[in-house]
């Protein structure tokens, strides 16, 4: 058996918040009195084409008349004291992601929200090219996958590039997606997105995010905000092709959004072929000005090829190369075909509340044909959500309060099967015979309130607390039987404070408790089978404790002369961090080794900035730059000491020099550094540091939905690795665990789209 790594013993651009979203106590005064902002907007003409033709910067008035988008998807774009209280008041039609902006004034803490029309100025292979440019998130997709590797403050480092994220609360337009087996990749397709906003660390906590990395919120477009008819393709290097068609459009009461997406990618690395095909489909029905609802449904199909791992000195000389014998076997993942299907209806009770209510089903079943053995998943999960939100004042200070509970529940037919994948690891047994059968159980339920009051002009409060009950259940039903449950029930509280220092200019500060159960799969990694056919696959099940967290944050963010920035510091006293290691023999088998740690600390600086180098007739030059620090390292530990955590680079710099101009023209540089990051918990092996260079150029023809794009994706051909899956130890530092990133290649794309 694998000894257990951790013991308790031993153990234009994007910017980084909602900057410029600084509203006045007057202007908030509007926004608490009416919920006319969370209203569809009924569309009398089409007026899309003004939102693509400006750019990520920060523009200047008439820009902002057209649409007011932040560089490169953030928004960005001076949403002042008076855009909130017009889109409270008047209910006119401006665009959701200005909305949305506005709602996350109220939160003290790191927020952002991404439009994704200004990303598809460039290639959208994955929904790492969406997160690009947001301090605090580092998304990576090695072997240009869904699985990519996602963390939020250190988040998720115990899953690897697993078929599904964990550490961070994940919704479709305010649906839960996460379920007790975590957040299903194949589901991440960018395309058919209008905009996303992120919640970073305890920020996500009235959306029922207790994680330590927070929430992140998918919305997908509607008739009211889509073109007629839209159609795009992107091409390019290592035999990628990306196509999507789709349609928007209101019909009387009714609106409609569908998107239909069909990807191919052969790999830069060997065995890294990828292929998809998805739907994306909602259809809203208002039946009068208080009640609407809408219904989901999305369908994706998913195939991934598995290289497995190299070493640092095999990324610097050939990194196509997959891990040898994992090269000779044909490794791969498919995911035959996930369902996910939803309901949410918004009922406004009076002009201080609301509420919704919501719902979903996720059917995802996941075959992966990985090692000597094949593991079939069979998953199937309803979730549900209700929220009443009301604004009221006390003894004269406005007061705004949430309640509401988030769920997921496993429908009980949850199960896994590990079956004989090569004949040469079980001479004497046929192909496909079951070997283990174990069926998995579980929910999560958190239930939440939280008040935001002015106690004095610009000066807010926030308290709340949480209640969270995640009871998981597991059996192994075959070679042998046994099974192990567990039913922890924590309290979480969180308090907060912002101050208004100026109509521009904000700090906040909150503290928060966060709650972590481990996936239900994770506590499978207990002993192994000794004999027998099912020798080396695990059949005990490990006691994990849910992982917790107090979490402190301060910052500040605003604009002055028409620069913007915002800076966050946190600090994380983590308890029980769930952590995993890769081994020869859990690799050979798809399976896991897991533990809780000892006492480690999660602390960073996240820092965003955005600057106009150059305005002049239309024409903008602006600079955006996205820098986080993290130090996620171990407290005294009698065996790693104050090592550093591996799986995700202390240091992470994305920059982008943007230039768009009023002929259409637009030319995207941009950078990305990242320092070395540790791949073993020794510190011994670490992947090199790197920095890549790209450059984009391309046209979009103004006031219109016409663009073509050429983009060159490191320029310089480096060598690195953007995926770390950490071992135990490495005596000579050189650690099979590493994915690399792409080589240089060429991509271009056109888009078009009318009414």
């Amino acid at each position: 058996m694998t000894p257990d790594p951790f013991p308790r013993s031993r153990r234009h651009p994007r910017v980084a918040a909602t900057l410029a979203l600084l509203a006045s106590s007057a202007a908030l005064d509007a926004l608490h009195t009416s919920h006319a902002q969370d209203q569809p907007e009924v569309r009398q003409a089409p007026h899309h084409a003004a939102h693509n033709a400006t750019h990520r910067s920060s523009h200047h008035a008439a820009h902002m008349a057209a649409s007011i988008e932040g560089m490169n998807g953030m928004y960005m774009g001076g949403a002042r004291a008076s855009d909130a209280e017009e889109i409270s008041v008047t209910g006119k039609h401006f665009s959701p992601i200005r909305r949305a902006a506005a709602r996350l004034i109220s939160i003290p803490g790191g927020t952002s929200v991404i439009d994704s029309k200004m990303v598809l100025k460039q290639r959208n292979a994955t929904t790492a090219d969406l997160l690009k440019f947001q301090p605090g998130v580092y998304a990576e997709a090695p072997c240009g996958a869904d699985d990519i590797r996602l963390s939020i403050r250190g988040s998720g480092l115990q899953v690897g590039l697993n078929a599904t994220r964990a550490g961070i609360l994940m919704l479709f337009d305010d649906l839960p997606m996460t379920t007790p087996i975590g957040s299903f990749n194949e589901l991440l397709e960018p395309l058919g997105l209008q905009y996303t906003e992120i919640l970073r660390g305890g920020n996500g906590f009235d959306l029922g995010s207790l994680q330590l990395g927070g929430a992140i919120n998918f919305h997908s477009f509607t008739g009211y905000d889509a073109k007629t008819y839209q159609a795009r393709l992107e091409a390019g290097s290592f035999g990628y092709l990306k196509e999507q068609v789709s349609s928007g459009k209101v019909i009387g009461k009714s609106d409609y959004y569908i998107s239909v997406t069909n990807s191919y990618r052969s790999g830069y690395q060997q065995q890294t072929k990828a292929t998809s095909f998805g739907i994306n489909f909602n259809y809203g029905y208002r039946f009068n000005d208080n009640v609407d609802t809408r219904i989901f449904f999305r369908y994706r199909q998913t195939y991934e090829g598995n290289p497995y791992y190299l070493t640092r000195d095999q990324i610097a000389q050939n990194p196509r190369q997959a891990q040898y014998p994992y090269s000779t076997w044909n490794t791969y993942t498919i995911e035959p075909g996930t369902k996910y299907v939803g309901d949410r209806t918004t009922i406004r009770i009076d002009e201080h509340s609301k509420l919704i209510v919501g719902f979903s089903y996720i059917d995802a079943p996941m075959n992966h044909q990985l090692g000597n053995t094949a593991s079939i998943y069979n998953n199937f999960y309803a979730n549900g959500v209700v929220k009443y939100t009301r604004s009221d004042k006390i003894l004269g200070h406005h007061s705004d309060t949430t309640i509401g509970v988030y769920t997921t529940h496993d429908l009980g037919g949850n199960d896994i099967l590990n079956k004989v994948r090569r004949t040469e690891a079980y001479p004497t047994t046929p192909l496909g015979t079951v070997l283990t059968k174990t069926k998995l159980g579980g929910s999560s339920t958190v239930f939440h309130v939280s008040n935001n009051t002015e106690i004095f002009k610009n000066f807010w409060l926030t308290e709340g607390g949480a209640l969270s009950y995640d009871p998981r259940s597991g059996s192994v039903i075959s070679p042998i039987q046994n099974h192990f449950s567990s039913k922890p029930l924590y309290f979480a509280p969180r308090g907060g404070f912002r101050y208004q220092i100026t109509p521009d200019m904000r700090v906040y500060g909150n503290v928060t408790r966060s709650v972590q159960a481990a996936q239900d799969w994770q506590f499978l990694s207990g002993a192994l089978f000794q004999s027998g056919a099912a020798k080396g696959l695990t059949q005990g099940w490990q006691n994990l404790k849910p992982q917790t967290a107090t979490t402190f944050e301060i910052g500040t963010e605003g604009t002055i002369a028409g620069q913007q920035w915002s800076l966050s510091y946190y600090h994380s006293a983590v308890r029980n961090e769930l952590l995993s290691v890769v081994t020869p023999t859990s690799q050979l088998f798809n399976s896991a080794v897991l533990s809780n740690a000892s006492p480690t600390t999660h602390q960073g600086v996240e820092i965003g900035l955005h600057d106009t180098l150059y305005e002049k007739n239309g024409n903008i030059i602006s600079l955006l730059q996205s820098y986080t620090f993290q130090d996620l390292r171990y407290n005294h530990d009698p065996v790693f000491h104050n090592n550093r955590l591996p799986g995700i680079p202390p240091q992470f710099y994305q920059g982008e020099l943007h230039g768009d101009f009023r002929n259409g023209l637009y030319m995207i540089a941009d950078a990305e550094v990242a320092s070395s990051t540790m791949a073993s918990y020794d510190n011994r092996a670490k992947a090199a540091p790197y920095h890549i260079y790209n450059y984009t150029i391309g046209y979009l023809r103004p006031n219109t939905s016409q663009r073509v794009y050429l983009e060159f994706h490191n320029l310089a051909n480096k060598h690195y690795a953007t995926g770390v899956v950490p071992v135990y130890s490495s005596a000579n530092g050189q650690a099979a665990a590493l994915l690399p990133g792409d080589g240089f290649g060429i991509f271009g794309g056109i888009d078009v789209g009318f009414n």
